[in-house]
């Protein structure tokens, strides 16, 4: 009996230690809060998030990441790369303006009201917004500003609740026009 419990004590904690190891450095699951990226993902949604991509690589045009929410480190935001670094990006008459060409996105809710910049992406950061920009709490405001990545924490994923909207998420690149 004694044998028997230990070999259960040991089974628990390898288990334990491989699922810290997994959402420590492989993936985790994240809970989107709230409608700042409708219509791609949506309040409540789980998804997965790819820890290990931005080892290998830096985050592109379109990523949708989950990152460490500046003025409160305990939160996680979730927007898609808009801008990487040494990018000039602007907010006007309707149009996300990237380095002086305006983004045709078809993932967003509507037009971005609103003004911001010019301003030119810093070294080691980037600018992320929401795809409802309307309701949308991002760079473009100095609570969350400029994303370091040091505060980004994955790429997402995968959306795998609720059931009837499991897939990949969808991460394309804008396409520019002239404004």
């Amino acid at each position: 009996m004694k044998a028997e419990i230990l070999e259960y004590v040991q089974a628990f904690a390898v288990a334990i230690v491989l699922a810290a190891f997994i959402i420590t450095f492989i993936a985790q699951s994240f809970v989107v809060e709230g409608s700042s990226m409708e219509p791609s993902l949506h309040n409540r949604e789980r998804l997965l998030v790819n820890k290990l991509v931005y080892r290998f690589r830096k985050p592109q045009y379109g990523d949708v990441v989950v990152f460490r929410y500046p003025a409160n480190p305990k939160r996680r935001f979730i927007k898609r790369v808009i801008g990487i670094p040494g990018d000039e990006v602007e907010v006007r008459d309707g149009f996300v303006i990237v380095n002086g060409m305006a983004l045709d996105e078809d993932y967003t809710m509507d037009l971005t009201y609103g003004y911001f910049g010019p301003k030119t992406v810093p070294d080691g950061h980037y600018f992320v917004l929401g795809d409802n920009r309307n309701n949308s709490d991002d760079s473009r405001y100095p609570d969350v500003g400029f994303v370091p990545m040091a505060n980004i924490v994955g790429k997402a994923s995968f959306i795998w609740w609720p059931p009837r909207r499991i897939s990949l998420v969808r991460n394309p690149e804008a396409r520019l026009v002239n404004p």
